[in-house]
């Protein structure tokens, strides 16, 4: 065989190669276009769609009126807004640490668990998150009930004064960081749960050959090893914090005396009750901004942790 043969060859091998690989691409971003374009459709469009809107006047009946920065600035008097943000806040601050310590705590149990009993657990948590809100919010609210719920009938028989729960502005935001949490537990556990599974089990052999406990081994094993899992836990239940909106929506309509209004149902009243959709797109995009800034504030205690 002559050099021009092996050239030619040669030459066929690596177009041949680099054409299998165009064909490739091709057919990966083609399998990916459908999401893309409706990521680009529904999301990012509409969010810039709403930045326009923040800058503007607007009811939806009459045409929009550019205002500027206007719409930020009102929002920095506006004393119902900032109830609101202080509202989120504490309702993050029920409901994130519930959600992280408990499903963390199922999680460790579960893992304890020898044998098939860790599918009847695991299946038994996820229930509650297979749920609906809605239908979840429904039936917390019928039990919550101050005159017919099953929990106060619960208190009546074991001598407790019957509570009036979502209609007590002190219980309110509680009760509904419980139902939230109630929800989201199950799901949470099973993340948590998979993490420990990737932790080596000599680990806790060696621990235990020491002398230590359950509460040194957790401490200095279990924990430090699901770092990454509680920076996603923490992280991602921070913004579902900040996001509330269906339970309150169905259980309360943001009272007892705003109790519970939190900061998305009062965007929501202002854009569909009062009609001020340009000011509820300004509130909507500080809101980003606050969410944003826990969210890196989280990032940088947890990896300031991690590299302690």
């Amino acid at each position: 065989m002559n050099n021009l043969s092996i050239s030619t060859m040669t030459t066929r091998k690596k177009y041949g190669i680099k054409s299998k690989k165009v064909k490739e691409n091709l057919f990966a971003y083609f399998m990916l276009a459908p999401d893309v374009i409706g990521i680009a459709l529904f999301i990012f469009v509409p969010i810039l769609i709403a930045l326009y809107v923040s800058f503007h006047d607007w009811n939806v009946l009459e045409p929009m009126k550019y205002i500027g920065l206007g719409n930020y600035k009102n929002l920095l008097s506006d004393g119902q807004w900032w109830h609101s943000v202080w509202t989120t806040l504490l309702y993050t601050l029920m409901f994130v640490p519930m959600v992280f310590c408990i499903s963390l705590l199922l999680a460790v149990f579960v893992n304890s668990i020898p044998g098939s009993a860790q599918e009847f657990f695991r299946t038994l948590y996820f229930i509650p998150y297979s749920i609906s809100t809605v239908v979840a919010s429904l039936i917390w609210r019928f039990m919550m009930d101050p005159q017919r719920g099953f929990i106060n009938d619960i208190l009546r028989a074991i001598g407790l004064p019957a509570q009036d729960f979502l209609g007590n502005p002190r219980q309110a935001l509680f009760c509904i960081a419980f139902i939230s949490a109630w929800m989201l537990i199950g799901y949470y556990s099973i993340i948590f749960l998979a993490a420990l599974k990737d932790i080596p089990v000599s680990y806790y052999e060696a621990a235990y050959l020491d002398g230590a406990n359950f509460f040194h081994v957790f401490k200095s094993i279990t924990f430090p090893l699901l770092k990454e899992v509680n920076t996603f836990v923490l992280i991602v239940t921070t913004i579902a914090s900040f996001q509330v909106f269906d339970q309150i929506k169905i259980l309360t309509n943001g009272g007892p005396a705003d109790a519970t209004n939190v900061s998305v149902y009062y965007i929501y009243k202002n854009a569909f009750e009062y009609m001020k959709v340009g000011y509820s797109s300004a509130l909507a995009f500080v809101l980003f901004a606050i969410i944003f800034v826990f969210s890196l504030i989280q990032l940088r205690i947890t990896k300031g942790n991690s590299d302690e």
